[in-house]
């Protein structure tokens, strides 16, 4: 098993038991009402919202296709602005 698959088993089973542990009701005040609400919906609702947060932060970005670069006719010739000899052109093919 690799080290992170062991790293995230361990912090699921570390967050079930502090959420099954925390089972009381809370009251919450939402602007003008009070709502009692078990402590496990609150942890529950903030540990699947930090886990979304979590991976639209860690997921890798979408890369721009490049569709400025004009395509050369003529492969073989050099491109505008090389530094590179005929020497050294031959010696790269």
């Amino acid at each position: 098993m690799r080290i992170s698959t062991i790293f995230m088993l361990v912090i699921t089973v570390l967050l079930t038991v502090v959420i099954m542990q925390n089972t009381g009701e809370i009251k919450v005040t939402l602007l003008f009402a009070e709502v009692f609400i078990p402590k496990l919906v609150i942890f529950t609702a903030l540990t699947v919202t930090a886990f979304i947060l979590g991976v639209m932060v860690g997921r890798p970005r979408k890369l721009k296709r490049v569709e400025d670069f004009e395509r050369h006719e003529d492969m073989d010739a050099p491109p505008k602005g090389s530094t590179l000899s005929d020497e050294d052109r031959d010696y790269i093919n």
